[in-house]
Formats: structure tokens, C-alpha cells, sequence
């Protein structure tokens, strides 16, 4: 069974920044788009280096995304970032009608998704985004695992898609795990631990559980499969099909409503192409609370011990 080793724990916002600062110096066409909290998305590094390919438009997130429509509209490439309760949910109707309708390449930052936020509470935890993008024609919808990742998949949406993709990510520090050699490919899922008994197939902040949770089976004699699913649109049938086909039962965790998000996207491929025993673990249809985030992830279910618990569950029904 391979192992992941903990670089040091870093933000998945800050890995964010870093690829727009980076995507920035590779291409000039590249420009930010700020709503008065650039620096708690990241926005900064970019938004230093380069003042004169940077707006900032207050508090004011749908003409922000009416405004990146323009810019890519005349040839610029822009970025966009905020909460995600706000870059996704409150501008729906203009990255529908103004961004995805016209197939723009504009790339939209979703900070702060998942309940490990924290103390912001409900309003400011982005649990529903996911749903709301992922049902959007044209969009391409990436959850990367780690500050590492983060960092490779705003590179790689910039360099591999051609219209609107949506980057989800987090505030707190969490394991940084990915090697930075690491080839992020839009579409593709990552295989990280093999295993015959079944599959955990998980995406963001809830990857890291799942390959404790596989450390965590393994010491009682299961050998689950670990698949990070970075890319949740378009999403990679073949991993989910192969692992349908060879273990037999797949448990997905996502840190979001368990209904629209990851596991429902994985349901879709498997009860279309190969139905096996599928489970969710994920928020259970409720908002968010304020909290510290780890305990937050505790009283919501999402920790290692509890995709362990629900996986020894799924072996006891599989037999």
C-alpha cells in the first residue's frame, strides 16, 4: 500500500494564490479581479506583483463576474475569487448567462468551502457549490486536495480548458501532501492507494481522511482503494468504473451536502454503467454551524474514523 506523507500543513487558499501568481508570469493575458477580500483568497500575490493587471470592485461579486465576462471577452484571461457562497451561489445567474453561455475561459476561485471554515459559521460556509456548478453547461469544476494542488490546478485551468472553470478550496491549513512533480490533468482522477476490498473515492480537504481511513482499515485486514477525485467536471468514468468492476462497493466523501456533490456525480456514472453498492459520507442536508474546524468535521461526521466505520459497515452488508 503506497504512503502519503505530510509536507506540513498549508492552506489550500494559499496553493490557490500561488497559481494565479504563477499562471500571471506565464501568461500576460492573465488579470485579477478583486471584491474587497483579496487577501483572504489569496488574491494578494497576484494582486502584488502585478498592481496594473489587478481590479478590485469592493464588495460587489456579480458585477465582478459580469466584469471577468468582458475581460475574457476582449482577450484577457481573468480570475476571480471570493467566498464561494458568494463566487458560486450569489453570481449563478450571471456566470450562467454571461460566463458559461458564451463558453468564456474565466477562472472563478470558491474560497472557503466545507464546514472547516469554521468560526464564520453557516452564511460563509460554501456547502452547496459544488451542486450548483457542476450542473452548469460548460463548466469545468476542480477540487484539489491540498496547497500543493491547488497550485497545479490553477495552472492546469489555465492551460488545459478553454471556457469557465470553478476552483474550490478552503481557508484553514490542512495536510499538504502532493508531490510537486505531481502532473494534474483536468479530467483525470488520481489513484493514490491500491486495494481490492473497495473504494473510497474522495475529493478536497476529505482526500487526506481517506487515505488515513485506508491506514485505518488496513490494520483490521481491508484494503480499500484511495481515488482523489480533483476533477469532479468533466469527471473521469474510467477510475470509477474500474473500481466498480474490481472492488465491488464505493464509499465517497466529500465536505459538502451529500445531495448534488461528488457522490452524486459518482452514483450517476455507476448506476448508469456498472451498478454496485454506493454510500455517502458528506453533510447530511443541513447548514453549517460555527466552530473550531476540527471539531466541526467531528460533529459532522467527516473525519478518517468515521469513513472507516461506515467502509467496515459496507464489507459486513457485502459479505
Amino acid at each position: 500500500m503506497e504512503r502519503y506523507f505530510n509536507k506540513g500543513d498549508r492552506a489550500t487558499k494559499t496553493g490557490f494564490g500561488e497559481g494565479v501568481l504563477e499562471a500571471g508570469q506565464r501568461n500576460p493575458q492573465v488579470v485579477g479581479i478583486g471584491t474587497d477580500i483579496t487577501a483572504s483568497v489569496g488574491m494578494n500575490l497576484f494582486a502584488d506583483a502585478f498592481p496594473g493587471r489587478f481590479i478590485s470592485l469592493g464588495i460587489a461579486e456579480q458585477n465582478a463576474a459580469g466584469v471577468a465576462a468582458g475581460l475574457a471577452l476582449a482577450g484577457k484571461l481573468p480570475v476571480f475569487a471570493t467566498y464561494g457562497v458568494f463566487s458560486a451561489m450569489r453570481t449563478t445567474d450571471q456566470i450562467r448567462v454571461s460566463i458559461c453561455y458564451n463558453n468564456l475561459h474565466v477562472i472563478i476561485g470558491g474560497a472557503h468551502a466545507g464546514i472547516s471554515v469554521g468560526p464564520d459559521g453557516a452564511t460563509h460556509q460554501a456547502l452547496e457549490d459544488i451542486a450548483v456548478m457542476r450542473v452548469l453547461p460548460n463548466m469545468t469544476l476542480l477540487s484539489p486536495c491540498d496547497a500543493t494542488q491547488a497550485r497545479l490546478a490553477v495552472i492546469a485551468a489555465a492551460q488545459q480548458v478553454k471556457g469557465p472553470v470553478y476552483v474550490r478550496f478552503g481557508r484553514e491549513p490542512v495536510p499538504d501532501f502532493t508531490d510537486e512533480s505531481m502532473k494534474f490533468v483536468v479530467g483525470k482522477g488520481q489513484l493514490l492507494c491500491s486495494g481490492n476490498d473497495l473504494t473510497l473515492i474522495a475529493t478536497g480537504h476529505m482526500v487526506w481522511e481517506a487515505l488515513q481511513a485506508s491506514l485505518l482499515l488496513k490494520k483490521i485486514g481491508i484494503h480499500a482503494r484511495v481515488i482523489n477525485l480533483h476533477t469532479i467536471k468533466p469527471i473521469d468514468e474510467e477510475i470509477i468504473l474500474s473500481a466498480a468492476r474490481e472492488t465491488g462497493a464505493i464509499l465517497t466523501a466529500e465536505e459538502h451536502q451529500v445531495q448534488g456533490g461528488l457522490g452524486s456525480a459518482v452514483a450517476e456514472v455507476i448506476v448508469t454503467h456498472h451498478p454496485v453498492p454506493v454510500e455517502f459520507i458528506g453533510v447530511q442536508d443541513r447548514f453549517g454551524e460555527s466552530g473550531q474546524p476540527d471539531g466541526l468535521m467531528e460533529k459532522f461526521g467527516l473525519k478518517a474514523h468515521h469513513i472507516a466505520g461506515k467502509a467496515v459497515a459496507m464489507m459486513n452488508k457485502k459479505g
